[in-house]
This record gives C-alpha cells, sequence and structure tokens, in this order.
C-alpha cells in the first residue's frame, strides 16, 4: 500500500492583520443600501432613535437580516459584523440590537413593511433598466404568463415557552405561520405569525397574508399583470376565494389554484366519471406522467356557484398509482390515489392546468431556506419582537433573492442559501488601501472568485436611486 501524502504542517497565531472574513455578505448590505432598503427602514422607525450618537434603528435592522442571511443564528451573532467594521462599518451591540427589536410595535411592523415594498419597487425598476421585466412562472413544460403567488403555512418549534406559543396538530409546541412567496423569483412577500393551535384553513388568515402579499408587489405589476395566487387544501375556503376574486373589481387580473378537499361527495363524483373522462398526465417538464390521469369534475359536483363558490370554478382531478410501499389513505380507491384542486382559469389543456398546480410544491423549498436563515429561530419570549423577527427572516428572503435574480448568473442564479454561503458569502479577502480606496482582494485561487467580483460590479452598474 502506498502511504497517504500527508498535509502540510500548520502553525496557527492569532496576530494576522488586514484580512477580513464573510466578504460576499457585504454584497448583501451593499445591496440593502442601493435598494433603499437601509434607508426607507430608517424612516419607518425615525422616532426611535434616541440620540444623534447612537446607532440608527433602521440600520440595525438591515444588518440583522444581513447577519441572518448570512447563516448567523441569533442576535449576539451580530458580532461576526461588528467585529470587522473595515468592511461592514459600525455595527449594533447585541443589547442595542434587542433593544431596537423591543421597540417596534404593531404600528411600526407595518411601517417596515411599507419600507420592504418601497424597495422592492425600486429593485424592480432597476432590473428591468437593467436585464429586463421578470419572466413568467414555470409549470406543465409552459411558462405561464405573470407573478404567481404562493400561500403555505409552517410549523416553527419552540424548546422553551413563549408568548402566543401553542401545541400544534402535529404534537409539537410552538408557532404555525403563514407565509407568501413570489413563485417567479423566490422573494418573500408576506408573512403572519400565529399560535401552534392556529387553523390551517383559516379564512382570515389567508385573506390578511394575501392582503399584505399584494401590497408587496409594485403598483405598475400588481395592475395589469396577470396575477395566480396558489395553496394547498387548506385554501379551499368561500370566504378566501370570494376574496380573491373581488381583486378584480379593484383593476387586479387574479386567479386562483387552490386544493380542493377530498370530501366523501367529491370522491363519488370520481368514481362516476366515464373511463372516457380521462387523460395522461405530464410531469413538470411536459413530459407524460406514467400512471397518472387527469379528469375535470366540475360538471360532477352540482350546481358550485349555487353552493358559495365563486362562478366559473372549474374542480379538476388527478388519479394515480402511489409508489410501491407508499401508504394507503381512507380516500384511495381500488389502487388508485386521487388529489383535487380548483382553479378559475378558463383556458388550458387539462393536464396542463393540473401540473402547473403541481408545481406549487416549490413553496416547501422557500420555507425550509426561510428556515435556514431565521424563521426556525424565534429569539424571544415576546411574541412582538419575535413578529417583528419573522419580518427580517423575510427580508434575508428578499436579500437572498435579489442577489440571485439580480447580481449573478449561471448555476448560482438557482443556488441555495447554504451553497451561497459556501461558495460567496463566507469568502476571506485581504484588505489593502491605495488611490484613496479600498480594495478587497479575493484570493486568485479561490474557485468562485470572479463570480464574486462580477457581482459587485453588477451591483455598482445598477441605476442610482433618486434621492
Amino acid at each position: 500500500m502506498h502511504p497517504t501524502t500527508a498535509r502540510p504542517a500548520v502553525t496557527v497565531t492569532t496576530d494576522g492583520a488586514g484580512v477580513v472574513s464573510h466578504v460576499g455578505s457585504r454584497l448583501l448590505a451593499e445591496l440593502a443600501d442601493r435598494t433603499r432598503l437601509t434607508a426607507a427602514f430608517s424612516e419607518a422607525l425615525a422616532g426611535l432613535r434616541e440620540r444623534r450618537s447612537g446607532h440608527d434603528p433602521g440600520r440595525v435592522l438591515t444588518d440583522v437580516a444581513v447577519l441572518l442571511a448570512d447563516g448567523g443564528r441569533c442576535i449576539s451573532d451580530l458580532r461576526v459584523l461588528r467585529d470587522q467594521p473595515v468592511l461592514f462599518g459600525p455595527v449594533a451591540s447585541t443589547a442595542t440590537a434587542w433593544r431596537v427589536l423591543n421597540q417596534i410595535d404593531a404600528a411600526g411592523l407595518d411601517r417596515l413593511r411599507a419600507a420592504r415594498a418601497s424597495a422592492r419597487e425600486l429593485l424592480w425598476a432597476q432590473r428591468v433598466e437593467t436585464t429586463g421585466p421578470i419572466a413568467g412562472h414555470h409549470g406543465g413544460g409552459r411558462i405561464w404568463p405573470g407573478l404567481r403567488i404562493m400561500l403555505d403555512a409552517t410549523l416553527v418549534t419552540c424548546h422553551s415557552e413563549k408568548e402566543a406559543a401553542a401545541a400544534t396538530f402535529k404534537g409539537g409546541f410552538g408557532y404555525h405561520p403563514l407565509m407568501a412567496w413570489l413563485d417567479n423569483t423566490g422573494e418573500a412577500l408576506a408573512a403572519v405569525l400565529r399560535p401552534g393551535n392556529a387553523g390551517s384553513n383559516t379564512a382570515a388568515d389567508h385573506i390578511t397574508v394575501t392582503d399584505l402579499a399584494l401590497t408587496q408587489i409594485p403598483d405598475e405589476h400588481r395592475h395589469g399583470t396577470p396575477i395566480l395566487i396558489s395553496a394547498d387544501g387548506a385554501g379551499a375556503t368561500r370566504a378566501w376565494l370570494a376574496h380573491l376574486r373581488s381583486q378584480r373589481a379593484g383593476g387586479v387580473d387574479l386567479r386562483f389554484s387552490v386544493g380542493f378537499t377530498m370530501t366523501a361527495g367529491v370522491q363519488d363524483a370520481i368514481l362516476a366519471l366515464p373511463e372516457t373522462a380521462w387523460v395522461e398526465a405530464i410531469d413538470a417538464d411536459g413530459s407524460l406522467r406514467d400512471g397518472a390521469d387527469v379528469a375535470e369534475l366540475t360538471g360532477m359536483l352540482g350546481d358550485l356557484t349555487a353552493a358559495g363558490w365563486p362562478a366559473g370554478m372549474r374542480v379538476i382531478v388527478r388519479r394515480e398509482r402511489p409508489h410501491p410501499g407508499a401508504q394507503l389513505t381512507f380516500t384511495d380507491h381500488d389502487g388508485w390515489r386521487f388529489q383535487a384542486f380548483a382553479t378559475d382559469t378558463e383556458v388550458g389543456q387539462l393536464a396542463q392546468l393540473e401540473a402547473r398546480h403541481r408545481a406549487h410544491a416549490r413553496v416547501e423549498d422557500r420555507i425550509r431556506c426561510a428556515k435556514n436563515h431565521g424563521l426556525a429561530r424565534l429569539p424571544s419570549r415576546q411574541f412582538a419582537i419575535n413578529a417583528v423577527w419573522v419580518e427580517l427572516a423575510l427580508t434575508a428572503a428578499d436579500l437572498l433573492a435579489w442577489t440571485r435574480t439580480t447580481l449573478l448568473d449561471g448555476p448560482l442564479a438557482a443556488a441555495e442559501p447554504a451553497t451561497l454561503r459556501y461558495r460567496l458569502l463566507h469568502v476571506a479577502a485581504r484588505i489593502t488601501r491605495g488611490q484613496r480606496r479600498l480594495f478587497i482582494r479575493i484570493d486568485s485561487t479561490w474557485p468562485w472568485r470572479d463570480h464574486l467580483a462580477a457581482a459587485f460590479q453588477r451591483l455598482n452598474a445598477l441605476p442610482q436611486p433618486a434621492t
């Protein structure tokens, strides 16, 4: 056997100078400033600044959002930014950050949401000017025009007693936030922090989150651009769908695609379908889905409008053989598994509409990533502080999404947060000064050095906002 080549011996000292880490996270902080998100946060919290020499509250919140996007898990992790003033400037202490969070009430939270909306509007205008308009959303092997907003709830476990935390339907303990995401870009639009025992199909909460999400869409896109709102079976409530339909009166071209509850009546209607009603289902890429079929069920359910559902609503069902080893449920029949959804999209092949609805599953990836940058660990016993923390977790998701869609290309433009951190955000570099400028010198052997340098160049090339 040949001996394994030994690693070179190293001697570790702590007397280095001119070296910084987390260089890529400066890109996030710079992006927040360039979109005037930091300034908008500052204006929203202008009344909280106690003295001229103190830290600006808006800047404190931006730093916390950068911290979360960078992978920090608690407020004390601000030290990573604070101990590198040459890269991040003055950063507030942990105690100061806690005081800022503790001072934000419900009205302040609403102002933060408005600040996020103003920054998004500016970023979208800059992106349209540099890279073109936002593309449509994918599903069923085609690109559907317009925007897609996806709603879903998730469980956040609490390991200690926190205000408004409660037992969950899965036997855990914590919160049950409801969130809205923009499928086109991966941006986090809105969230409402709820107790763990909040109902999954609570129409009032869906209405609240929908309104918050639509407010985040810039006005020129909210009016005149087709918008599809999707949800799982929790969204199949008459009140919420009626609210979605009412948006058309305000000039919003809105359609829905939501899971439809598999009641005994629905299952009886499915079983009464003739075999000729079924057509082959397709996968997300448009290819045939082996062992799956779709059919329209609308005419088999009686007068849906008389039953309180929106006029023109269609119900479409998919049947599929469960994969080997799958546990059958009480709604499965004769070896078939059925899933139904409702939509008010008038045109389109059944298979494409069903595949488009199934693409709603992408929201689970968005939420999983959000739990990796702040959502999974709510820091306080106080509900109000945790609600602000959730808003900052959404801000972190936005900063990462804006970075991917505006500043990166190739595989990195679709990379998850963990990949971005490993390749870009946590890069170390040497700081040098010359020509009245500060230089960040990334090691010439780092594989993704050119991608990070190009991202900074694209950021600097973005149109300057008017002050």
